[in-house]
């Protein structure tokens, strides 16, 4: 009745305040004032929401690194932490955006029907089609929406990140860039793969935690295994103990002995666990370091079968 008195008492006219009562327009006035109050509130609320979202993320994207932390991140990533702030930034990044959309869509969703109530509008119509659009949708961009829920899960569980090198089956390599669709890698010859994330069974991260370096070394069948066995454990404490090495080789190697033999050779197995990624370089060089002891030592390798 508010918009009647003021119209009374602006216009001192009956037929006017008559004429905006008869229209209800009061009632219309307050529905109106009850809608704006009710989009402002879910604004704020949605601005709220997301500036909590956006400072929790950020804190994630550039978090703080114990010392110790901050020097097996050099380590692990070739002497800078920058493939590890990139990974966390961009998980946060992508992270942040889902909260913030799931947010909009909560928010502004339950204010929209709140309009709709006040303005007298039977929901249950309504809530039946968007149900009957919403099975629509999802049957026809299903493939899409498994694709975004298995990267939503990636994510939280941190499966992988830029950076790592991961095995995914068709393809293996270095991350170069993680969405909630798809998976950017780059593999050894340099050839880009995308992976839609909803075809990713499963995953090898040869980047976390630490990894291993497997040397299976073929000798001559005729050769002293003992004399090899402390040829090649010497080599691998040594490169171990080199300074260029040691943050890298993360405990002493150790040589496990014969792994096969055939007609020909004896194969020697010496494992070097080593920071996460790092094994293969590892390898490398304690292949050429045992270059050069079985030469100075006379250990023959064997030749390997033709074909």
């Amino acid at each position: 009745m508010i918009p009647c008195r003021l119209v009374w008492n602006v216009t001192h006219n009956g037929d006017v305040t008559r004429f905006v009562h008869a229209w209800n327009i009061d009632l219309w006035a307050n529905r109106l004032v009850a809608i704006v109050i009710t989009f402002v509130i879910a604004l704020i609320i949605r601005r709220i929401t997301h500036n909590a979202i956006t400072k929790i993320t950020l804190r994630m994207a550039e978090g703080t690194m114990s010392e110790r932390v901050r020097e097996r991140s050099r380590t692990v990533f070739d002497g800078s932490p920058a493939l590890l702030s990139e990974r966390r930034a961009q998980r946060a990044k992508t992270l942040g955006s889902v909260l913030r959309s799931i947010a909009s869509i909560v928010i502004m969703g339950t204010a929209l029907f709140s309009v709709l109530g006040e303005i007298g509008l039977n929901l249950a119509p309504v809530l039946a089609s968007a149900s009957v659009i919403g099975v629509a949708v999802g049957f026809g961009a299903q493939n899409i929406v498994k694709d975004f829920l298995a990267g939503l899960f990636m994510l939280l569980e941190d499966q992988y990140g830029v950076g790592d090198i991961i095995d995914v089956g068709p393809a293996k390599g270095t991350v170069e860039a993680v969405t909630l669709r798809v998976t950017r890698l780059r593999d050894v010859n340099g050839v880009v793969w995308y992976m839609r994330n909803g075809e990713i069974l499963r995953v090898g991260n040869e980047s976390q935690n630490w990894g291993r370096a497997v040397l299976d070394i073929p000798v001559d069948y005729g050769e002293d295994t003992a004399k090899v066995k402390q040829s090649l454990k010497t080599t691998a404490d040594l490169l171990a103990a080199d300074p260029d090495w040691d943050e890298i080789i993360l405990e002493e190697p150790s040589v496990w002995g014969v792994q096969g033999l055939s007609g020909d050779a004896v194969i020697v197995r010496v494992v070097v666990k080593t920071a996460p990624g790092r094994q293969a370089d590892v390898a490398r060089e304690l292949r050429e370091r045992v270059k050069i002891a079985f030469d100075e030592a006379g250990v023959t390798v064997a030749t390997p079968p033709a074909g």
